[in-house]
C-alpha cells in the first residue's frame, strides 16, 4: 500500500481535514515559506490529530536543536530535512532522538552515488525526491521528469506537483513506498477538504492494484 503524507497544515481546520480523510503522516512546515507555522501551532495541530497519524516536521537548514526539540516534545514523530544538511547532521540527530528522517533530494540537480550512499550510511530512513526552483526547496506545485529518480534500496517518497490528475499515473511509473501531497491539494493557497479526501481515495485505489 502507497503511503500518503498531506503536508503543510495552517489551520485547525486542515487538521481536521486529514483526520477525516486518515493519511499516515502530516507535515508541519518549520522553514520560512509561506506555510510556515509555529511550535505553537504544530502543538495544537498534533493534539488535534488522529493519534496513529504521524506528524512530520519539514526543516531547511535549521538549527539541529530546534528540530530535535521538537521531535523530543513529542510535537513531531519524524524530521524531513529539505536544505543542505549533511551526512553529519543526520548522524546527530538520529543520536540525539532516534526519529526517523527523511532527506529531500531533487534528482533534477543531479545525484552523485557517494552522496546518497552517505546519508544512507548517516542513517537516513527514507529519501523524498522533489522538484525545485531557483528560489524554492519545494512545495513548487511543478513535477519533474519522473525518469530521473535514481534506483536504490530506501524507501522513498514522491513528491512535486502530484494532484488529483496525475498522482494515479505517478505510483504506477515510479512505484513509491508514499507520495507527499501539499499545493495539489489547496485552493487558493488554502487546503481544500474535498480535494484531500479525493486524493487520498485515487492514492490508495492505485496503491492497492
Amino acid at each position: 500500500m502507497t503511503r500518503i503524507k498531506i503536508c503543510g497544515l495552517m489551520r485547525d481546520c486542515d487538521a481536521d481535514y486529514v483526520n477525516e480523510a486518515h493519511p499516515d503522516y502530516v507535515g508541519f512546515v518549520f522553514a520560512h515559506t509561506r506555510r510556515e507555522i509555529t511550535a505553537e501551532d504544530a502543538r495544537r495541530f498534533r493534539d488535534r490529530l488522529v493519534a496513529d497519524i504521524q506528524a512530520v516536521g519539514v526543516f531547511v537548514d535549521e538549527e539541529k536543536e530546534k528540530a530535535a526539540w521538537l521531535l523530543q516534545e513529542g510535537i513531531i514523530q519524524i524530521a524531513q530535512l529539505h536544505g543542505q544538511e549533511d551526512a553529519a547532521y543526520v548522524e546527530w540527530l538520529k543520536a540525539c532522538t532516534g526519529c526517523e528522517i527523511i532527506k529531500a533530494l531533487h534528482p533534477e540537480k543531479g545525484l552523485g552515488a557517494d552522496r546518497y550512499e552517505d546519508y544512507v550510511k548517516a542513517g537516513v530512513d527514507y529519501f523524498l525526491f522533489d522538484s525545485s526552483t531557483p528560489v524554492s526547496v519545494g512545495g513548487t506545485g511543478k513535477t519533474f521528469d519522473w525518469k530521473l529518480v535514481p534506483e536504490g534500496n530506501l524507501p522513498f517518497f514522491l513528491a512535486g506537483g502530484l494532484r488529483a490528475g496525475n498522482v494515479e499515473e505517478a505510483i504506477r511509473t515510479v512505484m513509491p513506498y508514499g507520495v507527499d501531497i501539499s499545493s495539489g491539494v489547496e485552493t487558493d493557497g488554502k487546503k481544500d477538504r474535498d480535494k484531500i479526501l479525493e486524493i487520498v481515495k485515487r492514492i490508495r485505489r492505485a496503491g492497492n492494484v
